[in-house]
């Protein structure tokens, strides 16, 4: 599972926090009595940490993992194509940051700000938190889902292009991500949690559907969030956000293993001129 699920599954723990409030809560595989620590866990008071454990206090386990995540139909699933559920209502999860996370952030602002001054005169309409690589792209399987994922690295730049003069737009930076020219790009990569501590202090998210944008509802932050043909928003999409999905016949596809010509159809049908239309649209009804 990647930091998306361990985000979605966050949500869930605070109902399960309220039925019992006296029990510590796990995550993991029940089948193999296996607890998942994730960063994104992190100084959540409403899960208990494996090495935390009190033998003497009554454990609530959640069951969620790789066979048993909530948004996938996996009797309907095959070796080509995922199958979604959306019987379901998500809620959006909960981050909790250290002082260093927020101080670390503040730093990357604000280095992002000088940036901005140097080349503009006057403030920028907003700041934007933007997103489009994957740190799974290197992996054989997760590269051909990511590539039918993405909204594709020509459509992204022509996008950021148009946004650049008015918005101070942030990227994101890991080993895996390429700089796209009109953004603050820091010098140093910074870790997921720091990513989304500087989308806290961010007015709106920009980027594909994935861990990011669960962490831009975990914080109440808008969001343009690319969902092509791949997988419906009623599956792993949240009301705040707008999601940009392909509505056809074979959407959504789930394809993984093999590049998908029915995503390539989503990328070439939604254009740059419609994303940058949302983002306008939702910085002038000033309800960011």
């Amino acid at each position: 599972m990647g930091l998306g699920d361990d985000l979605m599954i966050t949500g869930f723990v605070e109902r399960e926090h309220e039925k019992y409030p006296d029990k510590q809560i796990v995550i993991g595989n029940l089948n193999d009595n296996l607890i998942f620590d994730s960063i994104v866990y992190l100084n959540n008071p409403k899960i208990t940490h494996s090495s935390n454990l009190d033998k003497n206090k009554p454990v609530h386990f959640i069951n969620y993992n790789d066979l048993n995540r909530f948004y996938i139909n996996y009797k309907e699933c095959s070796d080509y194509n995922l199958v979604w559920r959306t019987d379901f209502k998500l809620i959006p999860g909960k981050i909790y940051f250290s002082k260093k996370e927020v101080k670390d952030a503040d730093n990357i602002l604000n280095k992002a700000y000088d940036y901005w001054f140097k080349n503009n005169s006057k403030k920028p309409v907003g700041t934007i938190f933007f997103e489009s690589y994957s740190t799974k792209g290197d992996q054989d399987f997760y590269s051909n889902k990511m590539i039918n994922k993405n909204w594709g690295e020509e459509n992204w730049r022509n996008l950021i292009n148009k946004l650049k003069n008015k918005y101070l737009i942030i990227q994101s930076v890991h080993k895996e991500a390429m700089r796209v020219n009109g953004t603050f790009y820091a010098n140093n990569e910074f870790d997921f949690r720091t990513a989304c501590a500087l989308m806290n202090r961010c007015n709106l998210f920009l980027g594909n559907e994935g861990a990011f944008g669960h962490a831009a509802a975990a914080l109440n932050k808008k969001g343009v969030v690319y969902f092509g043909g791949w997988i419906s928003p009623q599956s792993t999409g949240y009301d705040i956000h707008e999601n940009i999905y392909y509505k056809d016949n074979e959407s959504p596809c789930g394809a993984v293993g093999y590049i998908c010509n029915h995503c390539k159809k989503a990328r070439i049908n939604i254009s740059v001129n419609y994303l940058e239309d949302k983002i306008n649209q939702i910085f002038q009804e000033n309800i960011i």
